[in-house]
């Protein structure tokens, strides 16, 4: 449609969210394909469902040109956003729990080691430093810094950050993205604990929460990970999307009895 004037319904959506990536889609396993773009559509039609180009027109914020974007451009920012939202709850709902206990650590066992860039701006952070401090850790991975999810869990863990401590407990968060959105994510948050930057998802393969979505990457699946003073894993949280607001709780009794029966 070329008049402003033109209605367009959201089936008409479909051909620009999934023209670019139908080749890469169809490698993904069905149910994974169908969650994905079901969960993508239902966002966009709920909030377009019906509107006129000139709607469409937003003005999206240019550093260089101050351009006004196009409802092309509009949906593929829309679109990438709902993926990195998305991306747990794709996960907890079967698209790719095989692969991912496939690789998942064993309790009981050393934890992976790992050496990450950190968002305090230091440098980078290793397992082996961490189990250096003689404290038990609470290691998450979250799949997008500022997403809604990632702040209501970071939210959890930094309103019982008294309670770790007195609990001799540090909590590291880990996700796949740049230093600096972490960096900006901790400030914006006020956190008292820290990220680690996991950009290519390395060290989420290893710990069995990389998620990677053909035609977006990469991302870290909701997960929470306690590790003891010696470097073993002792215990894995797999379900935290459905509960992310009681997380903290949660990880705070199982810390509590781990911590006992040592």
């Amino acid at each position: 449609h070329t008049h402003h004037n033109t209605s367009i319904h959201p089936s008409h959506i479909t051909y620009h969210i999934s023209s670019h990536c139908r080749r890469s889609i169809a490698m993904a396993r069905p149910p994974q394909c169908n969650y994905m773009l079901f969960t993508l559509f239902l966002v966009l039609f709920k909030s377009c469902d019906s509107f006129s180009l000139g709607k469409m027109q937003m003005r999206l914020e240019n550093d260089n040109t101050g351009m006004v974007g196009t409802k092309r451009s509009f949906l593929a920012k829309t679109a990438a956003t709902v993926v990195v939202g998305s991306a747990a709850s794709f996960c907890v709902l079967g698209g790719g729990k095989e692969a991912m206990a496939a690789t998942l650590p064993s309790t009981g066992t050393k934890a992976p080691m790992f050496e990450l860039e950190n968002s305090k701006g230091t440098g980078k952070t290793s397992l082996e430093g961490l189990v250096r401090s003689g404290k038990w850790t609470v290691l998450y991975f979250y799949p997008g810094a500022f997403t809604s999810g990632c702040t209501l869990e970071a939210r959890g863990f930094q309103k019982d950050i008294e309670m770790y401590r007195k609990l001799n407990a540090q909590i590291v968060g880990v996700s796949v993205d740049p230093v600096e959105k972490n960096s900006q994510f901790c400030s914006a948050e006020g956190l008292d604990f820290y990220m680690l930057s996991d950009v290519g998802g390395q060290v989420s393969r290893l710990y069995g929460t990389a998620l990677s979505i053909p035609g977006f990457g990469t991302f870290s699946n909701r997960q929470t990970y306690i590790i003891d003073p010696e470097g073993m894993l002792r215990h894995v949280f797999l379900d935290v999307e459905s509960h992310v607001a009681r997380h903290s709780s949660e990880v705070l009794e199982k810390l509590g009895e781990l911590e006992q029966a040592a």
